[in-house]
């Protein structure tokens, strides 16, 4: 089964994270956490946390040089890692965008 959600992390700045899933049963199949920010007109990725080669990974984004490679960011099964990464993105998505914007 696949499922989504979104959730307004700061409405005045335009800070949004989108959740995708798909399960077998009530295990994690696939997975995608995107931290996007509006920038302008545009909206930009800041962050995105996936299991697209299978296991628990992040790409930082830059505003200069865009996605940049991934990184092992969780050890544990790919459930718990979608559960970390909307943890990570809900505490510390302004200092996501802050890190964004430096680069």
């Amino acid at each position: 089964m696949s499922a989504s959600y979104d959730v307004d992390l700061d409405l005045i700045r335009g800070i949004v994270m989108a959740v995708r899933f798909t399960t077998r049963g009530r295990e994690v199949t696939d997975y995608a956490v995107v931290l996007v920010a509006q920038r302008g007109v545009r909206k930009e990725t800041i962050r995105v946390y996936d299991c697209a080669h299978g296991h628990n990974e992040m790409h930082r984004y830059s505003s200069a040089r865009g996605k940049q490679p991934g990184i092992t960011f969780h050890s544990g099964t790919l459930g718990e890692g979608m559960r970390a990464a909307t943890d990570e993105v809900e505490c510390r998505h302004h200092q996501m965008i802050e890190g964004w914007e430096r680069q």
